[in-house]
């Protein structure tokens, strides 16, 4: 389940909803520390997709792999793209 600020922010990011899947699936979980939960990939996940998607469709989405959302008790509040690191805490 998406907010209508998720949706207008995936669809101005073009951010497609098979990302915002294998986020849930294959992303790493930080939490904020506020409540919510923050999905990223990182190497391993990125080498879990490769391993179960194949290498080259993987690296034909790779421009979508900076790709995060923050999400609260199953719903997605808002999408975007990094381009910071992520600092764990």
């Amino acid at each position: 389940m998406n907010t209508k600020h998720a949706d207008g922010r995936m669809q101005q990011r073009a951010i497609p909803p098979l990302i915002i899947n294998w986020l849930f699936e294959y992303g790493r979980e930080e939490h904020d520390h506020r409540g919510a939960v923050i999905h990223y990939f990182d190497k391993r996940s990125i080498k879990k997709l490769q391993r179960d998607h194949g290498r080259r469709p993987i690296d034909r989405l790779t421009q979508y792999l900076d790709a995060y959302l923050v999400e609260s008790d199953g719903t997605v509040l808002t999408v975007g793209h990094r381009f910071k690191r992520f600092y764990r805490t």
